[in-house]
């Protein structure tokens, strides 16, 4: 398995909406649109064999010591095999490079990032920048069963 670890450009927006569409339609991930995509593109890893788009992640800066590791994804054909973890230890170096303390997290995975050190808080911590961005976008809200878990950089 030969896979690279990089930053995506706009064309590579089709192929990222394309791999986590089933996550979206299972209420997993929030949708983001083409625009929203776009502007954020900075933010985002992807991990690719060859041509193929496998998994990515999003890096969303909150403040200068808090980040949220946002919209985790792996394909299917390649879960288990440490693409999610690698995806997460790269924005974890880069947080640490732009100087971040602490890298959030709100998933139903709570294993993967347990074993990567991040640690559970109450969801009363969450940043209230999150909630009015993101949280209040998601039909689950406000009764979310997703674990909040923070780890310190």
């Amino acid at each position: 398995m030969a896979l690279t670890y990089e930053k995506p450009t706009l064309k590579d927006i089709p192929a990222m909406q394309a791999l986590v569409e089933p996550e979206v339609a299972n209420g997993l991930i929030l949708r983001r649109d083409v625009n929203e995509m776009a502007q954020t593109i900075r933010s985002y890893t992807i991990a690719k064999d060859k041509d193929e788009l496998v998994g990515f992640a999003a890096l969303n800066i909150y403040s200068p010591k808090l980040a949220e590791v946002r919209s985790l994804v792996v394909g299917r054909a390649w879960r288990g095999r440490g693409v999610g973890s690698e995806l997460v230890r790269r924005l974890e170096e880069e947080g640490r490079r732009l100087g971040l303390e602490m890298i959030l997290v709100l998933t139903y995975h709570r294993t993967l990032f347990e074993k990567l050190g991040f640690e559970e808080i109450p969801k009363e911590q969450i940043p209230e920048q999150k909630i009015w961005a993101d949280c209040i976008k998601c039909p689950h809200f406000p009764v979310c069963n997703e674990i909040s878990l923070i780890k310190k950089l």
